[in-house]
């Protein structure tokens, strides 16, 4: 019996370490905080306004042309995270704001902080099409190799 409990414990006490371990490896995960997102998001205002703040296109304004239903999302977002920070609409067509709007949309929808789905998803949603997006994808991706 007494044998049995010590191999027990052994086993409970190994897959502790494991667990631990595992758990360790997230940290070398990069988090949208510390990834640079300024070239893309350039390269996105160029494609979606060419730099211009007053930019309108049916209900996408401000330089990178966004959409009520994406104020709506960073709002249910900041809500989840329990902050008293909200965004209004006006907010789109300021060029800060709108690329804080990004960022949190990256944090939340592309925590690997892919370069693709990051402008795949900007032009065509969370649940783009890539033969949709691929015009887009290729426009901007050119302005980022300038």
């Amino acid at each position: 019996m007494k044998r049995i409990t010590m191999v027990l414990v052994s086993i409970l006490m190994l897959m502790m370490k494991v667990s631990t371990a595992s758990a360790d490896t997230n940290v070398n995960v990069s988090s949208t905080d510390d990834f640079d997102w300024t070239p893309v998001m350039e390269a996105i205002i160029q494609v979606e306004s060419e730099g211009n703040p007053k930019a309108k296109s049916g209900s996408s304004v401000g330089v990178m042309q966004i959409t009520p239903i994406l104020v709506a999302e960073c709002n249910d977002i900041l809500k989840r995270r329990k902050s008293k920070k909200r965004f209004t609409l006006a907010d789109r067509f300021s060029i800060a704001k709108s690329k804080e709007m990004f960022l949190l949309i990256q944090s939340v929808h592309n925590p690997l902080n892919s370069i693709e789905h990051a402008i795949r998803a900007w032009n065509g949603g969370n649940h783009y099409s890539v033969k949709r997006t691929q015009r887009y994808f290729e426009k901007v991706m050119n302005l980022l190799k300038k």
